[in-house]
């Protein structure tokens, strides 16, 4: 399972021992009969799938473990005392709305079902545990940021199986707009309040490289840029700025070469502040541009 981000899993695969709620023998006893539909459970959406239910010792065996077979289900364990229960649980119920039964949310009340706490060996509420295959496969305890719970619920999606299409981040698309504006003092805002919700979040990270490229470049002539470059080789800074044009010119892996060439001509601070801007190029195509990871051979060469 991918790094959810938010922390690391505090238990390894297996560690929780449910045998106790699995009986040896079985039998399925017939549901009642009923005079109508069954009532929904809060939270699910009008004529969809169960996506939140109420779950206790005797019902975790279906609801929970087999239902984990065929769909993810994450298990919230709260308390009606529990005041950070009641900032967290309304977002996970809201998820579970919007994933239209992709998973379920499955509560757990901690003093109605103690045994249930001490198999899950939870210390500390709000702790929220996800169920894959019958198993328990990550977890983690407190109030999270939503950003950062839809990012633990997509990778438990995926470790389900589940195809998922990656969603819109709204807060990417104002910082996105902000930099195509023009407004660079924005746009750095708005990337440094992503990545501060969601350390190394790739594409906010890139953003803001643009942000640093965008104000090295600006008020800057590109044909003179570039003929001072090309007269001056050992002019380091004159080298930087030219590699920078040629990175918003679509010349992203001559900017590339140019800085590798810099860095074997060069020793000291000079080579350690071209290495950096280097790396700092890196950023805004990312680590799977063939360019990138061509230039990184490249560049441990040159160093190396």
């Amino acid at each position: 399972m991918s790094d959810p981000r938010i922390t690391s899993s505090i238990f390894t695969r297996g560690a929780v021992d449910l045998s106790a709620l699995r009986p040896a023998a079985p039998s399925p006893t017939p549901a009642p009969a009923q005079s109508g539909p069954p009532a929904a459970a809060p939270g699910n959406p009008v004529g969809g799938g169960v996506t939140v239910i109420d779950v206790t010792e005797a019902t975790f065996q279906s609801e929970v473990l087999e239902r984990s077979l065929t769909t993810p289900v994450v298990v919230d364990f709260w308390a009606e005392w529990c005041e950070p229960c009641k900032q967290l649980s309304p977002v996970l119920e809201r998820l579970a709305a919007e994933g239209g039964g992709a998973w379920v949310l499955a509560k757990v009340d901690v003093d109605a079902n103690p045994r249930l706490a001490q198999m899950f060996r939870v210390q500390g509420i709000p702790m929220v545990y996800a169920v894959v295959g019958g198993q328990p496969v990550d977890a983690f305890s407190g109030v999270v940021p939503e950003a950062q719970l839809r990012q633990w619920i997509q990778a438990v999606l995926k470790a389900g199986g589940v195809a998922v299409a990656e969603p819109e981040d709204p807060r990417l698309d104002e910082a996105d707009d902000a930099l195509m504006t023009g407004d660079l003092d924005a746009a750095e805002q708005a990337y440094r309040k992503i990545l501060a919700e969601t350390p190394a979040d790739a594409a906010a990270t890139a953003g803001l490289a643009q942000v640093g490229l965008a104000r090295r470049v600006a008020g800057a002539d590109p044909q003179a840029a570039l003929a001072a470059a090309a007269s001056d080789p050992d002019d380091v800074d004159a080298q930087l700025l030219a590699a920078d044009i040629e990175v918003l010119s679509g010349l992203a892996e001559q900017a590339y070469q140019r800085l590798v060439s810099v860095v074997r001509r060069t020793a000291g601070e000079d080579r350690e502040k071209v290495r950096q801007h280097l790396v700092g190029l890196f950023t805004i195509a990312g680590p799977e541009d063939p360019a990138v990871a061509s230039a990184r051979r490249a560049l441990a060469s040159a160093l190396f």
